[in-house]
């Protein structure tokens, strides 16, 4: 089969596609044609090595891919061939095939095509874990999403208003703020703005009532983690997803006592490996409120399995405008 492989860790640049063993459905796997797979940024730590959980080597890169059952593995119940599925994969969707434990497979709303489904996996999945689980929100919660107009930000502004909340959305530039509005936000917070620190906690008063949000979603870290943490109410909750802007930043836990405000992490892979019920429920969340109409997947662009190490450079390099999915069986 027609795969991304890497060989070596190593920049993006230096991988190349090839052929792989096809591979077969073992007792309780799904053997699945993959349809379509996202371009993710994690995808860009794992072919270079940054990553926490490393495959053996040579591999396949691309998490969660979409497409159809092909085959049942020995034990297999509740699927059928030519079923629609998404596949909890850490690793294997840059590639035409793959075979997957069926317990880790969901069946798509009759209505989601594979490139939506692809373009929803990850980001929302992280987006409910991180709102539902480690920020534990609420109807009538106020909610900041950093880095709005990312994948991940855009899934945490469409449910965070599913469920309920007020929203706000953070904006690295002007231009961005349409996205973001469209996506459900009530309002925007320029992160552009000069002192950081103190003018985006001002800009949260203004919005919010005079008052700061009950929870942060922050995939950027750094500069905006920072004056974010000065934002949150009384009892309030930031999550950190990740550190797109490079730097790491650290917390005086003093502040922490004082405000009585939790800083909470997400890494939701553990969640499909330890919590496999949880996962279930937020994939039953997550169609229900597609098919209800009120989740729409960011638009998205198509590529060519080949042209996987250029889609990666982009979203890399934030060049990307929406998600990028490729689909190794077009």
């Amino acid at each position: 089969m027609r795969a991304a492989i890497v060989k070596d860790f190593g920049p993006i640049a230096s991988h190349m596609a090839g052929d792989l063993p096809d591979p077969t459905a073992r007792a309780g796997e799904v053997l699945i044609t993959i349809k379509a797979t996202a371009v993710n940024f994690v995808d860009s730590l794992v072919v270079t090595g940054k990553y926490q959980f490393l495959p053996q080597r040579p591999f396949a890169p691309g998490k969660l891919p979409a497409g159809e059952i092909a085959a049942l593995g020995e034990g297999v119940s509740g699927f059928k061939v030519g079923d629609h599925v998404l596949a909890l994969a850490e690793q294997g969707g840059y590639a035409q095939k793959i075979a997957v434990d069926a317990k880790q497979c969901f069946k798509l709303p009759p209505t989601m095509s594979f490139g939506e489904a692809a373009s929803m996996a990850l980001v929302y999945d992280t987006s409910w874990f991180a709102l539902r689980e480690r920020a534990r929100i609420q109807a009538g919660d106020s909610v900041l999403v950093l880095g709005s107009t990312g994948g991940v930000g855009l899934a945490s502004v469409q449910l965070a208003k599913a469920m309920g909340a007020k929203v706000l959305a953070g904006v690295s530039t002007a231009a961005k703020a349409p996205l973001a509005m469209e996506a459900g936000a009530d309002d925007i917070v320029d992160l552009s703005q000069p002192n950081l620190r103190d003018s985006l906690r001002e800009q949260v008063f203004a919005k919010n009532g005079g008052k700061g949000v009950d929870i942060v979603i922050d995939p950027i870290g750094g500069d905006a983690f920072d004056a974010a943490l000065r934002a949150l109410a009384w009892r309030g909750r930031l999550v950190v997803i990740g550190f797109a802007s490079g730097r790491i930043p650290e917390v005086k836990v003093n502040y922490l006592l004082l405000k009585n405000i939790e800083v909470t992490g997400l890494q939701v892979s553990d969640y499909r490996k330890r919590m496999p019920e949880m996962m279930a429920e937020c994939m039953r969340e997550i169609f229900a409120l597609y098919e209800a109409g009120k989740l729409k997947p960011a638009t998205f662009e198509t590529r060519p399995l080949d042209a996987f190490a250029e889609a990666l450079q982009e979203v890399v390099d934030r060049r990307a405008h929406g998600r990028i999915v490729l689909e190794p069986n077009p």
